[in-house]
């Protein structure tokens, strides 16, 4: 019997429209804008200026602090100006904005073809050049690689997992770098067991995606202590947390980190990074994003330089349909309404999906019927109606204590209540309000 997390879970359709479709590179945008702030922590400081000649894989911006990551240039020209530019969260934010000249690549970065399989640096130095490539987690935390390559003191890792379970309907960018980057992907992982010093890894892969199981067990076969394990479709499967439970049957507890349970989780794009950030010293200046969408006209997977403007992947794929009522930065459950096609894609970019305005029309809202369907399915134990209410009274110090925090805004609470709730939307804001004051109370 298939495994799966323990605690809650849905099953919405799947819609992975463009499955199947080979990996297709973008053409270069005349300017990017490149966000400083692309990863979970303090944003990068910028290290040029307006008019300065830059390269692919020039280092524009260095890490802000412990838990921050580098910028690098993804495109070859000139830095036009240092300003805001609107992000993904519809606030400005900090970018650079650079003008495309040519497509000129940085001496040091190896742009050959030639696959290299063994690593033979040591753990300190591999986590060194993965700080230096500015590689993040590309599940869409980005939560900065060399960090959570580094456990705190006391901590001591068991085990590797790699997340290519993909639950997210309708995105396909992990499904499709597996299977034309697996001899890659399965060298990153080894890297990576090797930066952490443990000797097994589990690429955990949901049954939805039978051809990546068959070619990574084959692949898995060459390589000692890197083992495949096919999962059972369940949706939030791709939380740390439950990925977790479904590989290693524990449960991290409220407010501790996966490390407290031995486990290092990174995601498949992540280890594919790792791979040419060590092997190839290739900093991360581009990634596999999923455009799609049922009005679609061709669902795609490109590989996209980061900075481009999300416009250009539609227009790739065939434009705007008419009856477009939303443009969703990542998928359905968890992605986030855009405020203008305009916006780049950074390094968390996995997706964009275009919903008609049938879709992206909210149901009328009724008063709560006390079913409990959204404690039943929730992942992480809570009861999310409760919740909703906690934060629509301000009562944060009760929402603190019910452990609002540990929310991981997967979105089942919503997508199955019967009286059309918005519960994640009033979850997510009591969440940040608790975490300033909680932010506030540790300074």
């Amino acid at each position: 019997m298939l495994r799966t997390f323990r605690i809650g879970g849905i099953h919405p359709p799947e819609n992975k429209l463009s499955a199947g479709k080979k990996i297709t590179p973008l053409e270069l945008p005349k300017q990017v804008i490149i966000p400083l702030g692309q990863h979970i922590g303090a944003p990068a400081q910028a290290v040029v200026k307006k008019g300065d000649i830059v390269k692919v894989g020039t280092l524009l911006a260095k890490a802000g602090g412990f838990v921050s990551a580098n910028i690098h240039s993804s495109v070859s020209g000139k830095v036009n100006k240092i300003d805001a530019a609107l992000d993904a969260s519809g606030y400005k934010k900090p970018a650079i904005y650079i003008d495309v000249e040519g497509d000129e690549w940085e001496d040091t970065i190896d742009r050959g073809t030639t696959y290299i399989k063994e690593c033979n640096l040591p753990p300190a130095e591999i986590i060194t050049k993965i700080a230096d490539a500015g590689i993040v987690g590309l599940g869409g935390a980005t939560f900065p690689t060399q960090v959570k390559l580094s456990p705190p003191p006391g901590s001591k890792a068991e085990l590797l997992i790699i997340n290519a379970v993909e639950c997210e309907p309708y995105l396909t960018s992990d499904h499709s770098l597996m299977l034309e980057k697996g001899k890659e992907i399965m060298t990153g992982v080894t890297i990576l067991m090797k930066a952490i010093q443990v000797t097994k890894a589990v690429i955990g892969i949901e049954n939805n995606k039978p051809d990546a199981i068959r070619h990574f067990q084959e692949l898995a076969k060459e390589y000692t202590g890197i083992e495949i394990m096919p999962l059972k479709v369940q949706y939030p499967q791709g939380g740390e947390k439950q990925l977790i439970d479904a590989v290693m049957r524990r449960q991290v507890k409220s407010g501790a980190l996966p490390i407290s349970e031995g486990a290092v989780v990174q995601n498949v794009g992540t280890a594919y990074a790792v791979y040419e950030a060590v092997q190839k010293n290739k900093p991360l200046l581009e990634r596999v994003v999923t455009i799609t969408g049922k009005g679609v006209t061709n669902p795609s997977n490109f590989l996209v330089r980061i900075g481009t403007p999300i416009s250009a992947l539609i227009e790739a794929a065939g434009g705007i349909p008419e009856n477009t009522g939303k443009i969703i930065g990542g998928g359905p459950m968890m992605g986030k309404a855009l405020i203008s096609p305009e916006v780049p894609v950074t390094k968390g970019s996995s997706g964009v999906l275009i919903l008609s305005k049938e879709e992206a029309k909210r149901k009328p809202i009724y008063d709560c019927i006390r079913c409990s369907k959204c404690v039943n399915i929730c992942p992480m134990g809570l009861n999310p109606t409760f919740l909703m209410t906690l934060t629509e009274f301000s009562n944060l110090e009760a929402a603190e204590k019910n452990n609002i925090v540990d929310c991981i805004e997967c979105g089942s609470c919503s997508y199955t209540c019967p009286a059309n709730r918005p519960l994640l939307d009033h979850i997510r804001l009591g969440k940040g309000k608790v975490m300033s004051i909680i932010r506030a109370r540790k300074s």
